[in-house]
Order: structure tokens, then C-alpha cells, then sequence
């Protein structure tokens, strides 16, 4: 009776330790199990946050390829006020209008403004004039700075006009510096002539965006008229065909 008694304790015993070794080898197998589902959850994580950036720095490397080629294209055209009073910002555009008004009669019918280049070549030769007729301005203004006018290459955020944006970069512009030129500035487009098919210069109307379509190549024209959607294009489906033949 006794020896039987030890059996069964025994037995016991050994079902006791045999379940709590097989409850155990279970709690291992999912430990694991959840270990390996976070390993490739965070894998996953790191190899897609990988791809992503290297697809953002190649959408970043081809739009700044693009509008590196965009501004040998376009020459803008900037007005700085002397300073942010109202009355300097209202020089300003007094300034823009008389040499806008000044550009366009003179420039008018001028057979050699055919090109971005030939542009800035007409803008470098009268710079002395476009001084004189902004002076004119800020004179009968009753002020006695002074304005300086230059062709120069300068580095610019992006800049909205209208629908129309032009990326960030550097670019060659027509730059009239009023006084000090430490205020806002105004700006346009001078090459192609965005400038004077708009009286507020604010929007591009569809004579200007023919202008644009004519001189930029048809991934240029998408990436100012289309900014986020060529981004979104780029990001997914990588470089288009480019068009080489304007």
C-alpha cells in the first residue's frame, strides 16, 4: 500500500513537471513568435523609411536638375523698396509701373527679344536708362535716394505667381534696388514676357502660359504649372521622357 502511495505521488510529480514543461516550451514559442513579429515590423519600417528618403532625395536631385535648366530659360525681374513703410512700398510700384511702361515701348516689336539671353543682353545695355526713369519716380515722390539697376544671379525661395510656380534656386534676374532695398520686393517674369500680359502681374493668363509653353520643354511647363502632382508623379513612377527637342 505504501509503495503503491509513492507511485502515484511519483506519477504525479512527474505529470506536474511535465506540464509545467510544456507550458513553459509554449511561453518561449510565442515569446518568440511576437520578438520575430517586431523584428520584421521594425525591418519593414527601416527598409521602407529607407526607400522613401532615397526616392525624396532622387525627386529633389531631378527637380533641381530641372530647374537648373528652368532658369537658364526665364530672366526675372525684381523691384526692392528702401524700406517696408507705406509710403517706400508705394514708391515701389510707382517704380515698376514707369519701367515696365519704359521696357515694353521700348522693347516692343524688338525682333532680337526672342531668347532668355538676348533679354538679359538688352537689360545689361540700358540699365543706365532704367536708373534714370526709376530716379524720375522717387523724385517726384519728393525723395533724394538713389536706385541702382543690375543684371545678377541670386539665389530664391519658391516663388508663387498666380498658379505658376517657379521652384527655388538661383536664378538671373533684372534687379532695380531702391535706396536702401531693404523692404518686400515685387518681381515678375521679364523673359518670356509674363510681365506685360497681366496689368496686377499677380496671375499668368493664357497668353502668358502660352508663352511659357512655347520656350519651356513640356516637363518644365508641367513642373511650374503642376508643382505638387509632378512631386507626386515623380516620387511614384521615377523620370518621364524628357523632351529634348525645344
Amino acid at each position: 500500500m505504501k509503495e503503491e502511495t509513492i507511485w502515484t505521488e511519483t506519477m504525479q510529480e512527474n505529470f506536474l513537471e511535465e506540464t509545467w514543461e510544456d507550458e513553459n516550451r509554449d511561453k518561449k514559442d510565442r515569446i518568440k513568435k511576437i520578438i520575430c513579429v517586431i523584428l520584421g515590423i521594425c525591418i519593414g519600417a527601416f527598409l521602407t523609411g529607407a526607400y522613401v528618403s532615397q526616392r525624396a532625395m532622387e525627386v529633389d536631385a531631378r527637380i533641381s536638375k530641372i530647374q537648373g535648366n528652368l532658369s537658364k530659360e526665364v530672366f526675372r525681374f525684381h523691384v526692392l523698396a528702401d524700406s517696408d513703410s507705406d509710403e517706400a512700398q508705394s514708391v515701389k510700384l510707382k517704380v515698376r509701373d514707369k519701367v515696365l511702361e519704359y521696357m515694353k515701348q521700348t522693347m516692343s516689336g524688338n525682333e532680337d527679344m526672342v531668347s532668355a539671353s538676348q533679354t538679359k543682353k538688352w537689360a545689361k545695355e540700358h540699365l543706365r536708362e532704367i536708373e534714370d526713369v526709376a530716379e524720375s519716380v522717387i523724385r517726384e515722390e519728393g525723395y533724394s535716394y538713389r536706385a541702382k539697376a543690375e543684371v545678377s544671379v541670386c539665389y530664391f525661395p519658391d516663388k508663387r505667381y498666380g498658379d505658376i510656380t517657379f521652384p527655388q534656386g538661383y536664378y538671373e534676374a533684372l534687379r532695380i534696388k531702391l535706396g536702401k532695398a531693404k523692404g518686400q520686393n515685387w518681381w515678375c517674369v521679364l523673359y518670356p514676357n509674363l510681365c506685360f500680359t497681366s496689368a496686377t502681374c499677380a496671375v499668368v493668363d493664357e497668353e502668358g502660359k502660352e508663352e511659357l509653353r512655347e520656350v519651356l520643354t513640356d516637363e518644365e511647363y508641367e513642373m511650374v504649372t503642376a508643382t505638387s502632382d509632378f512631386k507626386i508623379k515623380s516620387f511614384f513612377f521615377g523620370e518621364g521622357t524628357d523632351d529634348e527637342s525645344k
